[in-house]
């Protein structure tokens, strides 16, 4: 049987230990121990907001925590198991059970039944458990036997059952600013000083600014960062470690980009370079890129993105573009990265230069609105097909064929009903088009 812990017991056996023996990783060790300590989260934890007030009250119902790593849902965690009077036990999806669920479940029904104590059940990635261990929580998060607490990184409403969302609150974690990132790089500073003997740390404001810069709003990497170059930085005659630039960037290495294929920072990434192209600023757009291509996205996507902006956001105010971003679409599969990287620049980098015009989708729009939902038409009897019916149904009788008249024009019925749906804009070569379509109308009111 595992042995139930109340919540301090869970830091007690860390409290004293020093930061870099061996044993409790710094990350670990700055875990806030009250509200005062905790940094980022406001939208969620300042005084007086919901999630707050239902921890300190010690009425917390099931919830799930999610969003990027190091940014305190596990240590948020930690603050709850030390102020509840609930029994906390804690799971981790990746190597728990169906059979330990429901141990832990049959234990937290019979602690009510003989106490009338409450069992928080923390499980962490919660994403990694499959349908049939979601499921197996559902009956007795309904009933309340317990109050379950997920973790995860993913988005709950992809990864996570809808019925046991349904049961429980959703809390979104954002990435850390700067500020708190500065406070929780002094918090482990702090506890370098507190070592017996006391170790100082005198941090180069350059290394201080590439610290946070390179964490990538994660609080944990900062401080894994910082302990690692402290512990590997010889300490001068008086016990000082100067935390050079130099050091901060041998901590860091190449920074680890926040960037999952199947996740929200896909999608979030994807998103921004698109935006960035509609919206012709080139350096946004690159960025964005090299993002992608960083984090080992299929180049393939990502010239798909660009053929459909080409279309969709550029159009006919510049028709090239289209031929320039599939061009770019066939040399990638060619080529393959890393070469690719640069006829995809210069594919994203022309449309995003290119004049704009969202009118051919939008006139597609509403073409497809008017068929679904328009008054229908039928095809006027001389625009139909006369290859087999013109003698015996007379398809295609009284068709005029425009390049026997002047200026290769001529007026005839080709919607029934007619609607206007596409209407240029006066961007690039659609202006042309613009002008072509007021001559057209002109010729017809006169004829």
């Amino acid at each position: 049987m595992k042995s139930e812990k109340k919540s301090p017991d869970l830091f007690s056996q860390h409290e004293n230990k020093e930061p870099g023996n061996g044993s409790v990783p710094l990350a670990y060790l700055c875990s806030p121990k009250d509200f005062n300590e905790f940094q980022g989260q406001t939208h969620l934890l300042a005084p007086g907001k919901l999630l707050r007030r239902s921890i300190e009250s010690d009425r917390l119902g099931s919830a799930i925590f999610y969003g990027p790593p190091g940014t305190g849902k596990s240590a948020l965690t930690r603050l709850i198991a030390q102020k509840t009077q609930s029994v906390f036990i804690e799971l981790n999806a990746v190597t728990a059970g169906v059979s330990e669920l429901r141990k832990e479940i049959e234990m937290a029904k019979l602690r009510w039944k003989e106490r009338q104590r409450k069992t928080i059940l923390l499980v962490d990635e919660i994403h990694h458990f499959n349908r049939s261990q979601q499921d197996a929580l559902l009956p007795d998060v309904e009933k309340g036997s317990i109050t379950l607490i997920g973790i995860t990184t993913e988005n709950p409403f992809f990864y996570v059952n809808a019925a046991l969302i349904s049961r429980s609150q959703c809390y979104e974690f954002l990435p850390l600013g700067e500020e708190a990132l500065n406070l929780i790089l002094d918090r482990g500073i702090q506890a370098f000083s507190e070592k017996v003997p006391p170790l100082k740390i005198e941090i180069d404001p350059q290394a201080r600014e590439h610290l946070v810069i390179a964490c990538q709003q994660d609080g944990r990497r900062l401080l894994n960062a910082l302990e690692i170059g402290t512990l590997t930085t010889p300490p001068d005659s008086k016990g000082r470690v100067y935390f050079s630039l130099t050091v901060a960037q041998e901590s860091t290495q190449k920074r680890a980009l926040l960037y999952d294929k199947r996740g929200d920072e896909h999608y979030d990434t994807i998103s921004a370079f698109i935006k960035s192209m509609r919206g012709s600023d080139p350096d946004a757009t690159l960025y964005w890129l090299a993002k992608m291509l960083e984090a080992g996205e299929d180049p393939r996507f990502i010239a798909r993105r660009i053929v459909i902006c080409s279309s969709e956001d550029v159009g006919n105010a510049d028709p090239q573009a289209l031929g320039v971003a599939l061009s770019a679409f066939q040399t990638v599969e060619l080529i393959g990265m890393p070469e690719a990287r640069i006829p995809l620049s210069q594919a994203a980098l022309y449309v995003a230069l290119a004049p704009k015009s969202n009118a051919v989708y939008l006139g597609i729009e509403k073409a497809i609105q008017e068929v679904r939902h328009g008054k229908p038409r039928l095809v006027p009897n001389h625009l139909k097909d006369a290859t087999l019916d013109r003698q015996a149904r007379g398809h295609g009788q009284g068709y005029k064929y425009p390049h026997n008249f002047p200026n290769h024009w001529v007026p005839q019925e080709y919607l029934p009903s007619p609607k206007t749906f596409y209407e240029p804009s006066e961007e690039g070569e659609e202006k042309k088009f613009k002008a072509r379509l007021a001559q057209i109308k002109n010729f017809h009111e006169k004829k």
